[in-house]
């Protein structure tokens, strides 16, 4: 090949005419990770330990003999119990095994109720009837399964008599032990007395 002044500034491939850079195999992409268990030919194992819809359980069997007694039933084989050699298959109708796994995950959501904090603020001198009024919302709230923070509030000169508000406190405390439990004891934020108490 000639060489030309400018032939050493080129870079590599302009000096062979006809030569490529070399391109790197395309990898293949990922395979997405399946939502719930293999079905029918998704189930790579030669064997597997076969469950009818009966639930006579017929031992290990030849996978492909295992999805034609599915598909002869009308219905799907699924992979029950992957990480068993072989693994346990069931033959079933895996639409309506879906749809009854979606309705229960969707139950049990429901049943996961949110902790809440209820607050109930008493005041040291609190009459007879008023403390009846709080405790009675205070036992609705635990028994819905919330807790309760009690803000007991001091005022002008009743700091002096603390005494009054911690006998209070007490008093708070022994009602509920039936149904409440103390999570966190009375301490002092400012001029008022915090104390959280969660249900039983």
């Amino acid at each position: 090949m000639l060489q030309t002044p400018y032939s050493d500034k080129l870079p590599p491939s302009h000096h062979n005419i006809g030569e490529y850079p070399i391109r790197r195999p395309n990898r293949a992409p990922p395979t997405a990770a399946k939502d719930g268990p293999r079905t029918n030919d998704e189930i790579r194992n030669a064997q597997v330990q076969l469950i009818d819809q009966e639930g006579t359980n017929h031992g290990t069997v030849e996978t492909i003999v295992a999805i034609r007694m599915a598909g002869e039933a009308g219905m799907d084989l699924v992979e029950i119990s992957p990480n068993v050699a072989p693994p346990v298959c069931k033959i079933m109708d895996y639409g309506k095994f879906k749809y009854s796994a979606q309705k229960k995950a969707a139950e049990a959501r429901k049943r996961q109720k949110t902790v809440e904090i209820k607050e109930i603020k008493l005041r040291p001198m609190i009459d007879d009837h008023d403390y009846g009024v709080k405790m009675r919302a205070m036992q609705r709230f635990f028994e819905e399964g919330d807790k309760v923070k009690i803000t007991l509030r001091y005022r002008g000169r009743e700091m002096a008599h603390q005494e009054i508000g911690t006998k209070l406190l007490d008093k708070v405390k022994a009602d509920v032990a039936e149904f409440a439990k103390v999570e966190q004891d009375a301490k002092f934020e400012g001029r008022q007395v915090v104390m959280v108490l969660a249900p039983r």
